[in-house]
């Protein structure tokens, strides 16, 4: 298994409840280390080019506007297999068939409002990454 980098959002609904902590202390714990961390407010353009994938799908500007409806924390994972292992305390996007003591089974309140986002492979890693970090940002 190699070390990888993965990114990830807390997203408007755990930042609202103030969970930033609670959510990186599930992260950590599953043996991911956050090696870039910022607090942001996303603009519109922002989130439709980050989701540009799901622009066609009708809840796209629903996204859109939940992304933007207050302030999110983007982050760096690394860790062994981090794509996977991040996916994995996730848990599934509907927090009702998420495992327990994932991340949406913890915390999330709706498929819509599921508390993170993470990469699904190495490719979309590195481009989500560029998006909001400069190299000099990640410190591992």
């Amino acid at each position: 298994m190699a070390v990888q980098r993965t990114f990830s959002i807390l997203k408007p609904d755990a930042t609202r409840r103030n969970l930033t902590g609670a959510v990186n202390a599930v992260i950590e714990k599953a043996g991911l280390r956050i090696v870039a961390q910022k607090r942001i407010q996303m603009t519109k353009a922002q989130a439709e080019t980050f989701y540009a994938v799901h622009a066609a799908r009708p809840f796209f500007g629903e996204l859109v506007e939940f992304m933007t409806s207050g302030p999110v924390v983007v982050q760096v994972l690394e860790g062994e297999s981090a794509i996977s292992a991040y996916r994995d305390v996730m848990g599934a996007t509907n927090p009702a068939n998420a495992a327990e003591g994932t991340i949406r089974k913890l915390f999330a309140e709706s498929v819509g409002e599921n508390t993170v986002h993470g990469s699904d492979a190495p490719e979309t890693a590195a481009l989500e990454i560029a998006q909001f970090f400069a190299g000099n940002e990640i410190v591992g």
